[in-house]
């Protein structure tokens, strides 16, 4: 499974044997994979200074705005870049360890958040005008590419005639094209000419077909059309209003041509933009989640820091609920009423905003890596 739960219990004796209980329990039942998460020791100011740290951190805590990386998941997501070493979600997850280089733990709490934010901020700014660009062309492409899908009555025919399908030029004379269905082609070959008056004989020609029909041409005196067209709607003939320019036929397939063209020079430079932003996105998020952890601690079970955080992963979908289960058993202590409201969701934490089925008697946040599933 790509998800995991992080947790944290106070660091004193009855906790570190609450702990050790947990992971024997869940070991033996398959539960979860359970590893430590190490957390730095970071400078707390007052308690008053974290609460507010709490809200900005739970700001911070989305990983949104890839969807562009849908055209390249299957590159994007093959590796990530973490720390100079090529490792995959998963494995940067379950080995985390704090980059005091970016974010040095030393610095006053507040300013390693603000670094973060800023990097996060930047980052989002840079994907909505890339991907703004990115998704504007894909859009143009592909509402021309719909115009070259399609049945005869609806696609574009610049790709399919030719000049020499068409009488042009003349003062008199002009070429329609007929959709004709399938079982009506020996029909048409044997009426079109006597449809109307001032058909050129012998002018048909079949240029295209598909599942439903083919595409033919008539060549006709242009004051005869209002005609043609009547009687030919009467025998289940339908005229495509189609005249050839040339001009615009040569636009059309040049559009087309430099629209695919930008979309290949823009898929290079965007993926390899999104590979490392991707990638420090993903890394600032799991920094965020491990600041979470280390301020909603500190605000649980007080001053002087001294917690312990665990990365539990589910194995199976359907252990969820009983790992819940066995949470709640082990740590009900930390808060009673906490535990017995996972058990009734009628009872109500005093003082608690949070929907009660977010809040255990441990600290736990949730992390999902199914982020491109």
């Amino acid at each position: 499974m790509s998800e995991f739960w992080l947790i944290s219990a106070p660091g004193d004796k009855e906790n570190v044997q609450a702990l050790e209980r947990m992971n024997t329990v869940t070991s033996k039942s398959n539960l979860s994979y359970n590893t430590k998460f190490a957390i730095p020791d970071f400078k707390v100011g007052t308690l008053d200074s974290l609460v507010g740290l709490s809200d900005e951190l739970g700001k911070l805590d989305t990983f949104r705005g890839w969807e562009v990386m849908e055209d390249f998941k299957g590159e994007a997501q093959e590796h990530l870049l973490a720390n100079g070493r090529l490792v995959d979600l998963t494995s940067f997850v379950t080995h985390f360890e704090w980059d005091m280089a970016k974010y040095p733990a030393k610095q006053p709490l507040v300013s390693v958040v603000d670094t973060i934010a800023k990097q996060l901020a930047q980052i989002e700014m840079d994907l909505k005008s890339r991907t703004a660009a990115y998704n504007t062309l894909k859009t143009n492409l592909e509402n021309l590419e719909k115009k070259f899908m399609g049945n005869l009555f609806t696609r574009t025919l610049s790709d399919i005639v030719s000049k020499e399908d068409f009488v042009l030029d003349s003062e008199y004379l002009i070429t329609l094209l007929v959709i004709v269905p399938k079982p009506n082609y020996s029909q048409w070959q044997k009426t079109y000419e006597s449809l109307s008056d001032m058909v050129v004989p012998r002018s048909t020609k079949l240029i295209t077909e598909d599942k439903e029909g083919g595409l033919f041409t008539v060549t006709l005196f242009r004051k005869v059309i209002e005609d043609f067209k009547t009687k030919a709607k009467e025998n289940k003939f339908t005229v495509r209003e189609f005249y050839y320019d040339e001009k615009e036929i040569k636009r059309e397939r040049e559009e087309m041509a430099r629209l695919l063209s930008d979309k290949k020079q823009q898929y290079g430079p965007l993926l390899r933009w999104l590979k490392v932003n991707f990638s420090e996105a993903f890394i600032a998020w799991i920094h965020v989640k491990a600041l979470r952890v280390f301020v909603e601690s500190v605000l649980r079970y007080g001053l002087p820091v001294n917690f312990q955080a665990v990365l539990l992963q589910p194995l199976k979908k359907s252990s969820t609920k009983r790992l819940r289960e066995v949470l709640n058993s082990v740590f009900r202590h930390l808060d009673e009423v906490a535990a017995t409201s996972i058990l009734d969701a009628s009872v109500e934490i005093p003082g608690l905003q949070l929907n009660n089925q977010d809040y255990f008697p441990y600290v736990y946040f949730h992390i999902d890596l199914s982020l491109l599933d």
